[in-house]
């Protein structure tokens, strides 16, 4: 058995991707008011769906990138950002970051306790 096996090599960049789109939503947040801002995203949850089915190697090749979000819709002084919209995401995303991070103290714990330690 790898100590680092797929599920924790796809937690690592789950988390990474989550702590990336963080940067994303506060960049949005601080340009809410910027006449032209174009809304950011990090969508790292598709790139890690499609590479695990592919195995270990796709999964460690995942690498979450910041995109702009050419979808959303542009306010009258050209910005795409909606603080609700925002402050929503941000919130949904900081749950899904504790809870990947929950998993991998987790997952920690009971290699410590496997091998013997405290």
């Amino acid at each position: 058995m790898d100590l680092f096996d797929t599920t924790q090599i796809g937690l690592e960049r789950a988390l990474s991707g989550s702590a990336l789109r963080q940067q994303a939503i506060a960049q949005n947040i601080a340009n809410v008011n910027t006449p032209g801002y174009r809304r950011q995203d990090v969508d790292f949850q598709s790139a890690l769906h499609a590479a695990w089915d592919e195995g270990e190697s796709s999964v460690q090749r995942v690498a979450p990138g910041v995109q702009v979000d050419q979808s959303s819709v542009m306010r009258a002084d050209g910005s795409s950002v909606d603080i609700d919209n925002e402050a929503a995401t941000q919130a949904e995303n900081g749950l899904q970051y504790e809870a990947i991070s929950s998993v991998m103290k987790t997952r920690v714990a009971i290699l410590r306790s496997a091998i013997g330690g405290v």
